[in-house]
C-alpha cells in the first residue's frame, strides 16, 4: 500500500494533551509505517541548555508509534485507545542533544503486532542524516479501564 497524508489531526490520533504532544505533525503513513515532524523550539517543554536531551527522541518514536495505531484504529472507525511503551532496545543517538530549529523526521515501521503488542523499528533523522534509531515495544490494552483497574490493584 502506498503512503498518504493523514486525513485526521494528530489531537484525534494521540491520547495526549499539550504541553506533552510532542510530534507536530504527521507527513504520511501506510498499513505498516508512519512518517512525522517534531520540530526543536525554545518553547519545547524538555527544552534546556540549546536544545532537548538526546534521549527524548524515545518519547518522539512513542508518539510516532501512538499516532500510526491511531490512524489504524479510525481507519477501522474504532476509538483510539491508549497504549504503554513497555521497552525500548538498542536506542543509540549519535549526538547529545536536538539543537533549537532543528526539523526531526520520526519514521516508525511495524515489524510485529499481534492484538495489544506491538514492536516497531524507529530512525530519527535530522537534516537527511539518522541521528538516533531504536526498537520500541509498546503494548495497547483492548480494554485498557480493565487493565488500569487491576494495575491500581496491584494485580498484574
Amino acid at each position: 500500500m502506498s503512503r498518504h497524508p493523514s486525513p485526521w489531526p494528530l489531537s484525534e490520533l494521540v491520547p495526549h494533551a499539550p504541553p506533552l504532544v510532542l510530534v507536530d505533525e504527521i507527513v504520511e503513513y501506510d498499513d505498516t509505517s508512519l512518517v512525522a515532524v517534531v520540530g526543536i523550539g525554545a518553547d519545547h517543554i524538555f527544552f534546556a541548555e540549546g536544545g532537548v536531551p538526546a534521549h527524548v527522541g524515545i518519547e518522539f518514536m512513542a508518539q510516532a508509534c501512538a499516532a500510526w495505531s491511531g490512524a489504524m484504529g479510525k481507519q477501522r472507525g474504532e476509538p483510539v485507545r491508549p497504549g504503554m511503551l513497555l521497552g525500548t532496545r538498542g536506542y543509540e543517538a549519535t549526538i547529545e542533544r536536538f539543537s533549537e530549529g532543528d526539523r526531526l523526521i520520526v519514521t516508525v515501521a511495524l515489524n510485529f503486532r499481534d492484538e495489544e503488542l506491538g514492536v516497531f523499528d524507529c530512525v530519527i533523522e535530522r537534516g537527511g542524516e539518522t541521528v538516533a534509531s531504536a526498537q520500541l515495544t509498546v503494548y495497547q490494552p483492548s480494554d485498557a479501564a480493565a487493565f488500569m483497574a487491576r494495575v491500581g490493584n496491584g494485580h498484574v
